[in-house]
């Protein structure tokens, strides 16, 4: 039997990087002859947010205290503000949830209850800036994702306009991969695909706005979306907006900054990612040294920061 992790009426069944999901305890047997696949069979998940931080695919130590709920805070403020667009949060006052456990005291702040679907094997990349890993892509190819791009773009550029970048999410342990859009129509077929295109821009395109409303840049972002298992339609689920999923600048250091790096300075864990590349080289050490208190410190308030920035201390 899996072991349920300590949460009351909840048995744990997988854990991410950062994220642990929990079933209903009541769905698994007594003994050891339950079988089958929880997600598949369990109507919802507690979607729980650790305080873990991880860069280059791996966990690091020590963990950020407060971030999973900062995350989760996020992203409820986010599923709020995109009504018209169908996601996972699931409510205890449905009566088809009324008999399930309620989410457990010490988990509340970084939870939430959500509808289990089935996922797109598709990360939904949308950038309206160019940089990161889409810059090195420019740069070596004068393209994205196929996608051609005018001549001469320098890092942290904005993009003529915004642009669909998809990955394929690889298995547990294998890194995820780039891909065309006319590969995600292999993968899900030519309905969903455009779907899941139309979606994410259409959401980058509102989020875009809500973040230059209070002073800020959403550079690029990802989504992750599966199929509501009763009705079919394509659903928003998993982090939606947050300094984990995406890349947000300030916008007054955008304009006015002298340095890339005070231009481009995110509201997420480039902090972490440069510290790493600093002073990990992965071909020495197989495990990545811990991180330093002052890089702790730094990159949580980072996350704080865009917090209160967008939800303006709400």
């Amino acid at each position: 039997m899996t072991d349920t992790g300590g949460l009351d009426g909840w048995t744990h069944v997988y854990s991410g990087k950062v994220r642990d999901l929990y079933v209903p305890t009541a769905l698994m047997t007594d003994d050891d002859s339950w079988t089958g696949d929880p997600l598949q069979l369990s109507p919802v998940v507690l979607v729980v947010a650790s305080d873990r931080v991880s860069a280059f695919d791996r966990v690091l130590d020590p963990a950020i205290l407060g971030k999973g709920a900062l995350l989760t805070s996020l992203s409820r403020w986010w599923f709020d503000r995109l009504p018209e667009v169908p996601n996972h949060l699931a409510y205890a006052e449905d009566d088809r949830y009324h008999d399930l456990p309620p989410i457990p005291r010490e988990v509340a702040d970084r939870a939430m209850f959500c509808r289990t679907l089935d996922m797109f094997p598709i990360e939904c990349v949308v950038r309206g800036y160019l940089t990161g890993s889409g810059y090195q892509e420019y740069a070596a190819t004068g393209a994205i994702g196929g996608i051609p791009l005018p001549e001469g773009l320098s890092d942290g550029d904005r993009l003529p306009e915004p642009v669909y970048t998809p990955a394929w999410k690889a298995p547990v342990g294998e890194h995820d991969e780039n891909i065309s859009y006319e590969r995600t129509v292999e993968l899900v077929g030519e309905t969903v695909a455009e779907q899941l295109r139309a979606i994410s821009l259409d959401v980058f395109a509102h989020a875009s706005q809500v973040a230059e409303e209070r002073g800020l840049i959403l550079a690029d972002t990802k989504f992750e979306f599966g199929a509501d298992r009763e009705l079919g339609i394509v659903t928003l689920a998993d982090e939606v907006l947050t300094s984990d999923s995406s890349r947000f600048w300030d916008l007054e250091a955008y304009l006015t900054g002298a340095t890339p790096e005070v231009r481009m300075a995110s509201f997420d864990k480039q902090i972490v990612r440069d510290w790493l590349a600093a002073n990990w080289d992965q071909r020495v050490l197989e495990n990545p040294p811990t991180l330093p208190s002052e890089i702790v410190e730094q990159t949580a308030e980072r996350y704080r920061a865009l917090v209160e920035r967008l939800t303006l201390g709400l």
